[in-house]
């Protein structure tokens, strides 16, 4: 499978608690910081959830 980098580029001060435990999961904890994942249903899907606060990097 292709790999996607997630970026995170807005602050999750504010975000509902689930939304926070979605940008825990995919690794995201502080500002800025670029993870890389498998490109899979799972994971898009917790892209989508949280896409008000992350970018996907090319």
């Amino acid at each position: 499978m292709s790999t996607i980098k997630i970026k995170q580029v807005k602050s999750r001060i504010g975000a509902p608690a689930d939304q926070k435990r979605t940008l825990d999961a995919l690794g995201l904890r502080k500002l800025n910081r670029v993870v890389e994942h498998e490109c899979t249903p799972s994971i898009l899907g917790m892209v989508d959830k949280v896409k008000h606060l992350v970018a996907i990097v090319k």
